[in-house]
């Protein structure tokens, strides 16, 4: 989701530091390539000045959650996907997961985006959401499996924040949900998080406290902090 005022901003940070290449990615955001490295820190300042955050496209944790335009401006829409998209990218920005995790909300089965190859896929329904599991879109491309179906936007929200927090504490590092689920198999996730209540509460709660302290712009901190922190040296002391 963008809107003219944040569009002129990125077009006057592009200008002001020749970037040469822009371009939007399959996940739905904006890659400014090409920039020089003294310039980093300064094009950092300007777009938090505006109002901009990381889109954490390398980290090992959530990407930016991809939408359709859903029932706002589709006639086969059955669900609001951007507001819905939005609201889960709020709740679980700046989480860390032992690789990659992408979300992707589509308004109807028609799938437009693409969320039977996400981490989770969330699809509307004429009576509320399905919620797919552990798809990848990478070298081995693996659809989600059908996790359950639920009615509401609440109850959606805590079923996301459960898998996030049960598959951080259960997988391996640098396991990603198709790998994961493939290993522990489905009907496991099922166990714990559709067909144990405590449990799901239990894992959402947990998600909740771990936001607490997780959502913060590592660039705006390096920028408050003149970037004193990057790469710094070890210093080894030789034995005599």
């Amino acid at each position: 989701m963008t809107n003219a005022k944040d569009l002129r901003a990125i077009a006057d940070v592009a200008d002001k530091y020749n970037v040469p290449t822009l371009k939007f990615t399959g996940g739905q955001r904006l890659d400014m390539l090409g920039i020089k490295k003294e310039d980093l820190a300064p094009i950092w300042k300007d777009l938090n000045n505006a109002g901009f955050v990381s889109g954490q496209a390398y980290a090992k944790g959530l990407r930016t959650v991809k939408t359709c335009v859903g029932n706002t401006w589709c006639r086969f829409g059955t669900q609001d996907a951007m507001q819905i998209g939005i609201d889960i990218e709020k709740m679980t920005w700046g989480s860390w997961t032992p690789h990659k995790f992408k979300i992707a909300v589509s308004a109807c089965p028609r799938n437009c985006a693409e969320a039977t190859i996400k981490d989770i896929g969330v699809i509307g329904v004429d009576s509320g959401w399905e919620i797919h599991f552990a798809g990848n879109g990478g070298l081995k491309v693996r659809v989600t499996d059908f996790l359950t179906k639920v009615k509401t936007d609440e109850e959606l929200f805590h079923y996301i924040k459960a898998l996030m927090q049960f598959y951080r504490e259960d997988a391996y590092y640098l396991e990603r949900t198709a790998h994961w689920v493939e290993r522990v198999g489905i009907d496991y996730v099922k166990d714990v998080i559709v067909k144990d209540d405590a449990k799901r509460d239990f894992y959402a709660k947990g998600f909740d406290e771990s936001q607490k302290h997780a959502q913060i712009d590592p660039w705006k901190d390096s920028v408050d902090s003149g970037f004193t922190q990057e790469f710094e040296p070890i210093v080894l002391e030789r034995m005599a």
